[in-house]
């Protein structure tokens, strides 16, 4: 389950990779927008505020960040974003697209590389494809958390149960020659941002927002178990990260850019 309280802790920090992206969809007056994996809604209320007469919809597996996005005001002089729940893996727009926004979903959805082709296909002429992915799994946070995981007694409770999403993230050329492959044109890039973090152990909350989540939720029938594995993280975290001369903590933050278009 997606805890939307704990996942916007850092909202700033997690926006303005969306900010970013956002900045290079070169989409003048778009008629239809989809958000896919929009979250809480955040994503989808940026793009309602960068195309204001746009129907943008949001679309989200978790129904939980449905209802949180539901319930936050819909941004001043622009049309109310909708929103419905979905599976990325499934969900189709169908033809006619002018815009497929995606922030930080693809990582979670198995096989994503074919979903490309369908995606180009129902973009109307003009329109763009935009996606970011984190490509972070080499820093200490995820290098630490897989290696908790294989370790004794944590591996024989995790084995099968929580999933690499290391290995969905594929290299930067490889996104680009799927999707020249299916006809678009494309431009992408990488990131690193240096996030600098505040409040106690904010590595770990950060984590506890997404890639710990997973492994929580395995050892759910196991709380002391579960609790033992988070005070062992916790103290491994406050080793490879430590805080900065302000008391800030800085976490690098890469992540792959692309946006396609027809």
């Amino acid at each position: 389950m997606w805890d939307p309280q704990l996942y916007l802790q850092f909202e700033a920090e997690r926006t303005r990779p969306v900010r970013d992206l956002l900045s290079r969809v070169d989409v003048e007056a778009p008629a239809r927008v989809v958000d896919l994996g929009c979250g809480t809604g955040t994503s989808t209320r940026l793009l309602s505020r960068r195309w204001p007469q746009a129907d943008v919809l949001g679309v989200d597996s978790s129904e939980r960040m449905v209802e949180a996005a539901v319930s936050e005001p819909t941004p001043v002089g622009t049309r109310e974003p909708r929103y419905e729940l979905g599976d990325a893996a499934t969900w189709r727009s169908g033809p006619g697209l002018d815009v497929l926004f995606s922030n930080a979903l693809l990582q979670w959805v198995p096989g994503h590389l074919k979903l490309f082709a369908g995606w180009v296909e129902d973009l109307a002429p003009g329109g763009r494809l935009a996606f970011s992915v984190p490509d972070n799994f080499d820093e200490p946070g995820h290098r630490l958390l897989a290696q908790l995981c294989a370790s004794p007694p944590w591996s024989n409770m995790l084995e099968g149960r929580v999933s690499r999403r290391r290995a969905r993230v594929h290299p930067l050329s490889v996104y680009a020659d799927t999707l020249l492959a299916a006809g678009a044109d494309v431009e992408a890039w990488t990131t690193t941002y240096l996030h600098r973090l505040r409040g106690p152990d904010p590595v770990l909350a950060w984590m506890s927002g997404t890639g710990l989540r997973p492994v929580l939720a395995a050892l759910e029938s196991e709380p002391a178990a579960a609790q033992e594995f988070l005070e062992t993280y916790r103290l491994m975290l406050r080793e490879a990260y430590p805080p900065d001369r302000s008391g800030a903590t800085p976490m690098p933050f890469r992540r792959l850019f692309v946006v396609a278009g027809v």
